[in-house]
């Protein structure tokens, strides 16, 4: 589960061991190094495996010399930050950095550069160097929306350029391109000679992207299509149960397939919206590393826990209030939930949080499998946002818990989907269509009737088989928590 973790404010009042200017060498100099400083100091304190990192030790920087030298042993930031990962390639797939602080905080709140295309990647057939890229949807009111580019359209070149394991990266990350498109050919896409010229701008995206009752059989069944849990919108999902609540629903398809996480706080206000007869109950409890763990154990075990809500209220780092209305819930006992691979963090938190109380049945193919949580650190005293060094931009998301359900678990492979449905590229049906297979296959299942034609007749030997490859936007895979830590709050307080 991609999670992350938003620390508004971080007062930690006892950090004297925690600096290289210690008693040892109290003229030590890390001028040169502050960058990496902060990050040792912050992944001392916070990240969830820390005790399997040797350089993590709290007694490596006992000695000001020694840990100077620790933090010279990379000259790039992020590489130091990378060294000190523990098992990347099979545990913490998930912590990053960034060198400019608010181009992540925008992206908290939906606003990134975008074109309008949201895609995939996938290997052509027999190869494990050539890609090719699927359109999933397009954002309403983008520079996509105007071209002629739309969901189930092949790319397999940018500028020309075949895309590839080594180049996808730096072709897509351009402000602009041409997008060449193709004929799927078997999964070995060719040339169809169409193109179109695509430019990135500031773009905040609704992540509530569609909403629709379907009323078949005599059933009336709620669709809502979401695609990122973004604090910013808590109202508008809300609005959009209401909608479907005034509309008289019996039963709710939640459609994941593209979510990646987002918001902690989010999936809970979404868990009071589906439920509603479980306020105040546990929905997920926090895990931290064993310090942090036992100190919330210790002194206040409450701030672990996060509980089913009947009312939305956000606030800023002040505690100024931003939002206060009371969630409209469907009081439901099943759940029919869409997904893909890429459901991923909050959107599995939804199915694990939900599944000790009510009947979720997922209907797609096999989630992502992330189970914990990140949070942002700034380069400051107190790892908030407030005092900030003003002599760099760096901020990193390291993972710092993991999330698990009122009966202590969580799936760290992913959930196997209940009706398991392939998305093909030679079926790809129109979001929010009845006929769109995963969805019709959906609705056929809550009305006991037959899957239509659009179900059977699917391609079996030709599903989306995604790149496992790091993603351009690491905020669509995600997961985080936005609450405040107490200001006397520090590993060496009693």
């Amino acid at each position: 589960m991609k999670i992350r973790i938003f620390l508004m404010a971080v007062f930690v009042t006892a950090f004297s061991l925690l600096s290289c200017n210690n008693d040892n060498d109290p003229n030590i100099d890390v001028s040169n190094v502050e960058v990496q400083d902060f990050i040792w100091r912050g992944l001392n304190t916070y990240y969830l495996w820390k005790d399997n990192v040797p350089n993590l030790a709290n007694t490596k920087n006992d000695n000001a010399t020694t840990y100077l030298a620790l933090l010279n042993s990379y000259s790039n930031p992020a590489d130091f930050f990378e060294s000190l990962i523990y098992d990347r390639q099979n545990t913490d797939k998930w912590s990053w950095i960034v060198d400019d602080y608010v181009a992540l905080e925008n992206s908290f709140q939906g606003i990134s550069k975008s074109n309008g295309v949201k895609y995939g990647l996938v290997y052509e057939n027999g190869s494990t160097v050539n890609i090719f890229g699927y359109v999933r949807y397009i954002l309403p009111n983008s520079d996509a929306a105007t071209k002629n580019v739309q969901r189930g359209y092949i790319f397999d070149a940018i500028n020309g350029v075949q895309l590839t394991v080594d180049n996808y990266s730096s072709l897509l990350a351009n402000d602009t391109y041409t997008m060449n498109f193709a004929d799927l050919n078997g999964g070995n896409p060719v040339s169809n000679g169409m193109s179109v010229q695509l430019t990135k701008t500031a773009y905040q995206e609704n992540p509530v992207y569609i909403t629709n009752t379907f009323n078949i059989n005599g059933e009336k069944i709620g669709y809502i299509m979401y695609n990122s849990f973004t604090s910013t919108y808590d109202s508008a999902l809300n609005a959009a149960f209401a909608q479907i609540k005034a509309n008289g629903v019996t039963s709710l398809i939640l459609d994941l397939r593209y979510n990646g996480g987002g918001s902690v706080r989010t999936a809970t206000y979404l868990a009071g919206m589906i439920t509603g007869q479980f306020n105040g109950q546990l929905f997920t409890k926090e895990r931290w590393n064993n310090e942090l763990q036992d100190w919330f154990e210790t002194n206040h075990p409450d701030w672990l826990v996060n509980n089913f809500t009947n009312e939305i209220y956000n606030t800023d780092t002040n505690g100024n209030v931003l939002l206060q209305e009371a969630i409209n819930s469907l009081n439901l006992s099943t759940l029919y939930v869409i997904t893909t691979g890429s459901s991923a963090s909050a959107s599995e938190l939804i199915i694990n949080g939900l599944n000790p109380y009510i009947n979720v049945i997922t209907v797609g193919t096999k989630t992502h499998g992330k189970y914990t949580a990140s949070v942002t650190l700034y380069d400051s005293e107190n790892f908030g946002r407030e005092g900030v060094n003003p002599n760099h931009t760096w901020a990193m998301q390291p993972i710092v818990l993991e999330e698990v359900n009122k009966l202590g678990v969580n799936d760290k492979d992913g959930f196997d989907p209940t009706y398991e449905l392939s998305e093909t590229l030679t079926n790809f049906g129109q979001l929010g269509d009845v006929n769109e297979p995963l969805l019709a296959y959906t609705i056929s299942i809550i009305t006991n009737t037959p899957p239509p034609l659009a179900v059977n007749s699917r391609v079996e030997n030709n599903p989306l088989m995604e790149v496992d490859l790091p993603a351009l936007d690491r905020f669509e895979n995600t997961m985080y928590v936005e609450k405040q830590l107490p200001y006397d709050f520090g590993r060496f307080n009693n």
